[in-house]
């Protein structure tokens, strides 16, 4: 659901309850500027990303590390 800032501003009440079952894109100045969603889907995205970097994490590890030379060396970073 689409809704512009003024609208929004004037009846917020009914927005947050939409946002309970579907996001709700917040339009300023016929743009999308921000997504109102629910503290449930909120909770979701978080979980999803947290598996996602543990995913990464464990991908990492299974492929090793490169240690501080080498990664210094492709950084081309000095001693500091």
């Amino acid at each position: 659901m689409d809704v512009t800032a003024t609208e929004l501003k004037n009846r917020l009440g009914r927005y947050l309850d939409t946002a309970e079952s579907v996001p709700v894109i917040v339009k300023k100045s016929g743009r999308a500027k921000s997504v109102i969603i629910s503290h449930r889907m909120y909770e979701r995205f978080l979980e999803i990303e947290d598996a996602y970097w543990a995913q990464k994490a464990r991908e990492a590890e299974e492929g090793g590390y490169l240690g501080e030379t080498e990664s210094k060396r492709l950084l081309s970073v000095k001693d500091v």
